[in-house]
């Protein structure tokens, strides 16, 4: 099998949990290679990503890591064995790795929940909303690559999982571009509000003891809880948190945030009384 040259975030995940798998077992990587009846660079190509496993060797290697939790395993055994070429295919080369690992994130999700500060969230975004965000970029995008970025964010504005977001006042009020844009955003969300699976919910202003400023996050669910992935903005990208502990974290920060905004209806009433200043 020839040796990848840049996982994606789906593979990169797969191999942290086989390494993981292998560290709790107590195995080094040489052991670990005996056991399996390969070199050891091999098993370190598997756990780098750089190199893909089959089903029948990934369960040799669960089993003799003593993992005994069948449904974690087939679910590895998915991720190792799947051949989905996803849309977002077509990008690659083009736009910033993390652009494509997020939108196979979302093909693969189980759920989404977002909390917003500052932006609309991009699988929310009106494409006049999405342009002035990405023209805000430094330094500039040229207009391909600016329109490139453009189409890969409606392309990928496919929900078919439920989806959660808390949405703080602020980022209803940042006028990205003009009034008639808000408007627009606004008139969007509130119609995405009473789709099938999504649920809206808003932060106002008017709430005191709010001291969660830098809760922005996009928390994705795997097949099994302890494959879900936290995404956090960066200067130069994205990054992807799959750490338990800080999975955890990012549940706790959810949950409490969640518990300050508005009922779902009472955040649709609010959406709307803004959209009316505009």
């Amino acid at each position: 099998m020839a040796l990848r040259s840049e996982p994606t975030a789906r593979q990169a995940r797969l191999a942290v949990e086989l390494r993981r798998l292998r560290d709790a077992a107590g195995l080094t990587a040489r052991e670990a290679a005996a056991l399996l009846g390969v070199t050891p660079p091999v098993v370190s190509q598997i756990e780098s990503g750089i190199a893909g496993v089959s089903e029948s060797r990934l369960r040799r290697l669960a089993s003799h890591y003593a993992c005994t939790d069948e449904e974690f395993v087939d679910a590895l055994v998915a991720m190792a064995t799947d051949r989905t070429r996803g849309w977002w295919e077509e990008y690659r080369g083009l736009l910033p790795t993390s652009f494509l690992d997020l939108s196979e994130l979302n093909h693969h999700a189980s759920f989404r929940r977002d909390v917003a500060i500052l932006y609309v969230p991009g699988l929310l975004q009106t494409e006049n909303y999405a342009r002035a965000v990405f023209s805000s970029r430094l330094p500039e995008l040229t207009p391909d690559e600016l329109e490139m970025r453009v189409r890969h964010r409606l392309a990928g504005q496919r929900i078919t999982f439920p989806y959660e977001l808390v949405i703080h006042e602020s980022a209803l009020r940042i006028r990205v571009s003009d009034r008639a844009a808000s408007r627009a955003q606004l008139a969007k969300l509130l119609e995405l509000s009473e789709a099938d699976g999504i649920t809206v919910r808003v932060i106002p202003f008017d709430l005191d003891g709010f001291a969660r400023a830098s809760s922005s996050m996009t928390y994705v669910g795997g097949p099994l809880s302890r494959l879900d992935t936290v995404v956090r903005d960066a200067p130069h990208g994205s990054v992807f948190i799959d750490s338990e502990a800080q999975l955890n974290a990012y549940r706790t920060r959810f949950r409490k945030v969640e518990a300050v905004s508005l009922e779902p209806d009472r955040s649709r009433d609010f959406i709307h009384e803004l959209a009316k200043e505009l």
